[in-house]
């Protein structure tokens, strides 16, 4: 059977992955939206601003982990298609 028929056992995973990814970077996009509104209502420093950059900061994180997490399915993943390969 060829390989690209059948989807390679991690996939799922890896989409729930990049779905997990997407999320966070929408998130992230809309606290620094929410954050850039904020400094332009308030002349003062508002202490929801340092809240949502915290909230940005750990949402960044959270992506790159995200990737990282992604990059190690993605290189086991194609480890364990090479071993097939060679049977």
């Amino acid at each position: 059977m060829d390989a690209r028929q059948t989807p390679p056992p991690d996939s799922a995973l890896v989409q729930s992955l990049l779905a997990e990814k997407r999320e966070l970077m929408i998130a992230a996009e809309r606290l620094k939206l929410e954050n850039a509104d904020l400094r332009k209502r308030a002349g003062r420093h508002d202490p929801r601003v340092s809240k949502l950059e915290e909230e940005v900061r750990r949402l960044r994180e959270q992506v790159e982990q995200a990737r990282g997490e992604r990059d190690q399915l993605r290189a086991s993943i194609e480890q364990a298609l090479d071993q097939l390969r060679r049977g």
